[in-house]
């Protein structure tokens, strides 16, 4: 609801003054704190060295326990597995950093429903035990009535007892004290009251301060606390209660909290008898601790997740799956851009030791861009639940970080030409997404991935007559046609083949000779009624490709059928869009907000009249579709730009020819509108939909029927994948950026793109949350048809493909005259590429500058000697993440266990002298990482789990689905 910089001043700051000041002043006073964002903005510019003293001494006393401690306490529905990561390892290194300490315990209260991905990635991390609270009402009313609010969670299907986790879902109450006491009409237990912004109180009186406590009335404190404690007791298998005490925007004056607390505690426990209750302050760790010594045996939960989430029958949270829809975009963006920046920099450095470039500066370059990408995962950032100046502070942040990052990438190329000395200068490199000037021109395609790719990129040029070469000087298969979003521009399609983690340079010349670019053809067709079709004569228009052969019914300007043309199946598929209209008076009925969708009734078309334009060229053939409110309206309210591509032969193009590329354009829309795309087919699927996790596995996500809110209650979270299937053929859905998504006919699938709304709840209106968004949107999804045995081989490296498109820079040459191409050795990036097989990802490959030791002992030593390595970051250390990409049992190929050679694979950036494995977040060596093992019935001996085996000589085995993390280590440093 407001900028970090004004909780900062209204209350943050205090927060942590006051309850240091605090926890020294008694020994039995705890806090535990999550967001290392508002932590260390106060270490930083706050924090006296008085005080960061006190921090180390709480810590190490137990008082203060920093739990979670990612950067943010990150959204679960909408995040990218890579995302919550980096923001998970940038606030572990910080402390591990500056204090020498790892979290083991997780306080995920606040995001909007559960995802298995996260106690997978938990477990990962070294945690010992997850804690969550927000899950459907009606379930949570179940386990809690069946005490059944713990258990020990097995995230990964294939990972399984190796990464599983102990779980604690808070109780109805939430992660907020009770605030109700009967002798008052003040809220209980918040003596400092509630928070005041923009400026804390002159006087320090707070709204809603809670009776002081007194001797008059200490006792029916203490008679309403130990009532709820024991009302809660009777939920749960253990005699060990957890009472959350504070909620959201608490303890900026922990004086009068704790002076309160203190004195209610001392009575209960003086009259405990009386009471049956003891009580005392804790941390999460001192209470899971309390529970793992009671050596209970606990049920184990499976892969299934708690998602999606409603509080109450007409309130689904399934609304914030789409909404700002823009900044989820630019978010996703700016990640994958963080991902190319921070390869292309290792290598670098790598490779250039003796470069021109500033390294600390280059470091902060990439580190504005880690922590905008870290800030936005926050459970009110990507989600699209902030009021609009936030969502102006995140995009600005993002935007910032993303110039950093291209300038920086910019500069090593300008760097590593000049620094060739081959007669080839460039006056300028660029990045930006407008066109070419008419000069002798070189595109810059960085290919992220480490797998070789061929692709197509566009380029914005102003001429049709264009021809491109490669560093050889040979001709390029290119494409140009005039640009669907401008008059002006055209748009140059070229084809390029990359090595992986390398880029090559393509020589563009405004000029029209016999190795010139095809230049594609427009053919218009007439708008059509479509609720005039005509059903019986149906005129079919073909496009075709290598892969597919696509129908356009030719009476309505729709999409018909698809050929899968491998195996001759032919699938009736149509789309068109629709529009849920909601309601915006609290009057009237449930409301749709950011957070929330409250369908009035069934989703309505919304055009009467579609036009139709057909692009083609040798290389592609775009689709136009234009859909329009009536026959006459002048401007279109959607559009879908469908492309489809011909691969030359001596290019390997399986996973272009397999893809139909959809581009839409959605907005603006009416008010109270929520605009989906709906594909309908002729498949059988038992409307049974597949929805990811994070990008990291697959959800069952079988229709549900309820007695209230039906259509929303069946919407799911999309963040990359979702696919429909028959018994034979699968449709599968990939995406950039996160939806909601959900199956509400059988065959049928149907994407929220966008949404506009207005209601009039005053907490809404008192912040800015009513989602009047009245942008224009445009999403980029990806189909691909065929059997599940070919989908599934195609479909975890194609959602990284369009998760990481290759980055596209510009450089002129200097001089006015065109030159001839100079001959130029074959990619010349980085030397030797990096690629691993097909089903392995590598997730990361980056210097993450930590000073830290990753020797335990030795950095734990050298901050309690105040010996912390100060100065330059650490650039010998490389970070190195590799993923399996596939389940147990997914693939007869893919989900094998994979041997790879850390040695030969990074040949190309020096000759690997050592290797450590670590855990997720690179805090713990793999070897001295025992998590608590929890008794099961399947697992009946209690004890210490041991993570992995651990590499010989850097030859690693990765099995299906494992993340392995390593600090890698090159000779010469």
């Amino acid at each position: 609801l407001f900028f970090f910089q004004e909780s900062m001043h209204a209350y943050a700051a205090n927060v942590y003054t006051s309850v240091v000041e605090e926890l020294v002043k008694e020994k039995q006073r705890k806090f535990i704190a999550v967001e290392q964002e508002f932590f260390r903005l106060w270490w930083d510019a706050v924090a006296t060295d008085t005080y960061k003293q006190q921090v180390h001494q709480l810590l190490q006393e137990g008082q203060l326990e920093f739990v979670i401690g990612g950067q943010v306490m990150h959204d679960e529905a909408v995040t990218l597995i890579d995302d919550q990561i980096l923001q998970l390892t940038e606030g572990h290194g910080f402390l591990y950093e500056t204090f020498g300490i790892r979290p083991q315990f997780s306080w995920h209260v606040d995001p909007f429903g559960a995802s298995a991905t996260t106690p997978t990635l938990f477990a990962l991390a070294g945690f010992n035990a997850h804690l969550i609270s927000r899950i459907d009402y009606d379930l949570k009313a179940d386990m809690q009535k069946n005490k059944k609010l713990q258990f020990v969670w097995q995230g990964s299907p294939s990972l399984s007892e190796g990464q599983e986790i102990f779980t604690h879902v808070m109780d109805q109450y939430s992660y907020c004290t009770p605030s109700h006491i009967p002798f008052s009409n003040r809220s209980g237990f918040y003596w400092n009251g509630i928070a005041a912004f923009p400026d804390p109180p002159k006087d320090g009186v707070y709204p809603n301060m809670s009776l002081p406590v007194t001797d008059t009335n200490i006792h029916l404190y203490a008679q309403t606390m130990v009532a709820n404690i024991k009302e809660r007791a009777a939920w749960f298998r253990t005699s060990d209660v957890l009472w959350p005490w504070g909620c959201d925007k608490q303890f900026f004056n922990a004086s009068v909290q704790y002076s309160n607390m203190d004195l209610l505690l001392d009575y209960i426990n003086k009259h405990s008898d009386e009471f049956g209750v003891t009580v005392q302050y804790a941390t999460v760790g001192d209470y899971f601790q309390a529970v793992y010594s009671r050596n209970l045996t606990w049920e184990i939960r499976d892969s299934q997740d708690f998602l999606p989430y409603s509080t109450e029958p007409f309130q689904a949270w399934t609304g914030f799956y789409t909404s700002r829809s823009t900044l989820k975009g630019i978010a996703r963006k700016a990640s994958s851009l963080l991902y190319a920046g921070e390869s292309f920099f290792a290598q670098y450095v790598r490779k250039h030791p003796a470069s021109s470039i500033c390294k600390c500066g280059a470091l902060k370059q990439l580190q504005s861009l880690r922590w905008a990408v870290s800030e936005v995962q926050h459970h009110d950032g990507i989600t699209g639940t902030e009021s609009p100046k936030v969502k102006d502070m995140y995009m600005n942040n993002l935007m910032y970080g993303m110039f950093n990052v291209k300038k920086l990438m910019a500069s090593i190329i300008f760097d590593m030409n000049n620094a060739k000395k081959n007669g080839e200068v460039y006056s300028s490199v660029y990045v930006k997404d407008s066109g070419i000037p008419d000069v002798d021109h070189y595109v810059v395609v960085y290919n992220p991935l480490a797998w070789n790719i061929t692709t197509f990129v566009v380029v914005s040029v102003s001429h049709l007559a264009m021809s491109v070469y490669d560093e050889l000087g040979h001709p390029v298969p290119a494409q140009v046609q005039t640009s669907a979003e401008s008059h002006s521009t055209y748009d140059l399609y070229i084809l390029v083949a990359i090595s992986g983690l390398s880029y090559r340079k393509y020589n563009v010349k405004p000029l029209n000779g016999k190795q010139s670019a095809f230049i594609g053809r427009s053919v218009k067709y007439k708008r059509k009624d479509i609720t005039r079709a005509d059903q019986q004569n149906r005129q079919l228009l073909p496009v075709v490709n290598n892969c597919y052969q696509v129908f356009f019914d030719q009476n309505t300007n729709l999409m018909h059928s698809i050929t899968e043309r491998e195996t001759n199946q032919t699938v009736q598929l149509t789309q068109e869009f629709l529009e849920y209209h909601v309601n915006g008076d609290v009057m009237k009925g449930p409301i749709s907000d950011n957070y929330l969708f409250a369908p009035n009734a069934s989703a309505v078309p919304v055009s009467k009249a579609v036009g139709l334009e057909v692009v083609s060229g040798n290389l592609m053939t775009e689709i136009r579709q234009y859909f329009y409110s009536n026959v006459t309206s002048e401007d279109y309210i959607y559009a879908v730009y469908t492309r489809m591509y011909t691969v030359p032969e001596g290019y390997d193009g399986k996973l272009l020819c397999h893809r139909i590329e959809q581009e839409y354009s959605a907005g603006p829309l009416e008010l109270n509108r929520e605009a989906v795309l709906r594909t309908s087919t002729n498949l059988n699927t038992r409307q049974l939909l597949y929805t990811d996790s994070n990008g990291y596995q697959i959800q069952k996500r079988p229709f549900k029927a309820y007695v209230n809110n039906t259509v929303a209650r069946n919407y799911y979270p999309m963040v990359q994948t979702a696919y429909i299937e028959d018994d034979t053929t699968r449709l599968m859905l990939l995406a950039e950026r996160a939806h909601g998504v959900s199956s509400q006919g059988n065959g049928q699938v149907e994407v929220m793109l966008h949404r506009r709304l207005w209601n009039n709840l005053q907490w809404d209106l008192n912040y800015s949350l009513t989602l009047n968004d009245s942008s224009v949107v445009r999403p980029v999804i990806w189909l691909i048809l065929g059997t599940k045995a070919v989908t599934n081989i195609l479909y975890r490296t194609s959602g990284l493909a369009l998760e990481h498109r290759p980055v596209v820079m510009f450089g002129a040459l200097s001089g006015d005259k065109p030159k001839p191409p100079r001959r130029l050795q074959q990619n010349s990036a980085h030397g030797s590429p990096v690629t691993v097989p097909p089903n392995l990802h590598l997730q990361t490959l980056s210097i993450p500058g930590w000073r830290y030791s990753s020797n335990h002992a030795e950095q734990v030593h050298s901050i309690r000697m105040g010996k912390q390595k100060q100065g330059d970051a650490d650039f010998s250390r490389v970070l190195l993440r590799i993923r399996h990409l596939y389940e147990v049992g997914e693939d007869p190929v893919l989900s094998q266990p994979v041997m790879v050679n850390l040695k030969l694979l990074l040949k190309g950036l020096g000759s690997v002298m050592v290797v450590e494995e670590r855990s997720l977040t690179g805090t713990w060596d793999v070897n001295t990482l025992k998590r608590w093992k929890w008794k099961t019935a399947q697992y009946p001996s209690k004890g210490l789990s041991n993570s992995t085996e651990t590499s010989e000589n850097c030859i690693v085995t990765v099995h299906p689905k494992e993340i392995r993390t390593f600090f890698v280590y090159f000779q010469g440093q």
